[in-house]
């Protein structure tokens, strides 16, 4: 696979950090194996501001330039509780796993930690946040013409070459994938499962489409990381070109993000259900890019609506993880109803996030070391202490100060039944 490489000018190149070469591609614990190529970031231009340090102008009225330098203030300064940003941090030092905590309130960086060693510079392996990347690059495929519809079928997008796809799964469609309802026989529920057995596979692609279609398409709610992955092979030959220079080119450039690894897959397609390596300040800039609606500065970079719709619920059933009340699923975005404001993240296995709060103007960010946790009992204990962090503290501490003056008791945790009532279909499953 080629390799293909961006970088800062010299004077202000941030530090490297490990190469992703040789990585596992398992999930949640990988095997030992031989390197694999990695795709990196390819930006054809400089920045203005390469790099990403120090304090910023203030923000000028309306959305930030998502290509500029983050403002950082205190949380006072953006009406932020400081005593429930205190508590976050002090709640951020007790997990153990827990790499970054990074929260913007309109449009400037009030809170940023690192733990362990780790540092903004370096990328995080943020697993299933991957696929709301993937999402919005087909909002982007489709802003461009390279689909027509969301409902286009992908027997029309994927040539007999790439993959045989039977007469059932031609029909399905770009949108069936986007809402985890392709039908596909599948169960990754815990991290493993189906999606071990998929990601060691020599043949990913095969290995899903071995699998029957047990529902209808557009009926049944199954997260599946493979359909996703099937998604970003039907965008890439939609494109003419893999997700990672299109990414580059029409979404990352654009929001100021220099640096990025793809986890690649035989085939010559990278992951697109998991493994994208992304800073955690880039990541609030995909937050922050999301709670503006698709727009950087004076330019538009989504659709108009597309933010909008990919994440308003697609299904009917809510289910309580955690502090994350009423989550449901959109578009590959998880949506929560269960505060007094609405919010929305990207999730990813172990505990990373990127959790947004359009009426708050908050963006949330978190990132972990997710490797090993099988042996650890699983992710839920972590993600529960991550949203923890991030919902009981910094979402409360976002209303104004003084928010945190009365704590309210957490309510226990109670783990989704299936089968919930839904418009296309029932079942639950966190990434």
């Amino acid at each position: 696979m080629r390799r293909i490489r961006r970088a800062c000018p010299r004077a202000s190149r941030p530090p490297r950090t490990p190469s992703r070469a040789g990585r596992a591609r398992a999930r949640p614990d990988p095997p030992t194996g031989p390197p694999r190529p990695i795709w990196i970031l390819a930006i054809g231009v400089t920045l203005a501001a390469c790099g990403d340090t120090g304090l910023g102008p203030p923000p000028a009225a309306g959305p930030i330039d998502l290509a500029s330098p983050w403002t950082v203030v205190t949380p006072e300064a953006v009406d932020v509780d400081p005593d429930l940003v205190a508590a976050a941090i002090a709640d951020a030092h007790a997990i153990p796993r827990l790499r970054s905590v990074l929260a913007v309130k309109d449009g400037r960086l009030f809170l940023e930690r690192y733990f362990d060693g780790q540092t903004a510079a370096a990328l995080a392996d943020v697993r299933s946040v991957t696929k709301s990347v993937v999402a919005t690059l087909a909002g982007l495929a489709l802003e461009r013409g390279a689909i027509r519809s969301l409902d286009q079928p992908i027997g029309e997008l994927i040539p007999a070459e790439v993959a045989s796809l039977t007469p059932a799964q031609e029909q399905i469609t770009i949108r069936h994938l986007l809402t985890m309802s392709a039908g596909f026989e599948w169960d990754e529920s815990g991290g493993g499962g189906d999606y071990t057995i998929w990601i060691l596979s020599p043949d990913p692609l095969g290995t899903l489409l071995a699998r029957p279609l047990i529902h209808a398409p557009g009926t049944q709610f199954t997260y599946n990381s493979a359909a996703v992955h099937l998604l970003g092979v039907a965008l890439a030959e939609a494109l003419h070109e893999p997700l990672p220079e299109f990414a580059a080119r029409e979404l990352f450039l654009p929001i100021g993000i220099e640096r990025a690894d793809w986890e690649p897959l035989p085939g010559a397609y990278v992951n697109g259900g998991s493994g994208i390596d992304l800073r955690p300040r880039d990541l609030a800039r995909l937050g922050q890019l999301y709670l503006q609606d698709g727009i950087s500065g004076t330019r538009r970079i989504l659709p108009a609506g597309w933010v909008g719709m990919v994440t308003r619920p697609a299904y009917d059933w809510r289910a309580d993880f955690g502090s994350l009340r009423r989550y449901t699923y959109g578009e590959l975005w998880w949506i929560s109803e269960g505060e007094p404001e609405t919010a929305f993240c990207a999730w990813g296995y172990g505990g990373q996030y990127v959790y947004v709060v359009p009426d708050l103007s908050l963006v949330v960010v978190a990132t972990t070391d997710w490797r090993g946790l099988s042996s650890e009992g699983g992710t839920g204990p972590l993600e529960r202490q991550v949203l923890a962090v991030i919902v009981d503290r910094l979402h409360r501490a976002a209303r104004g100060i003084g928010s945190g003056a009365s704590e309210p008791a957490v309510a226990p945790f109670r783990r989704p039944a299936s089968g919930f009532p839904v418009r296309v279909g029932g079942g639950a499953s966190a990434p």
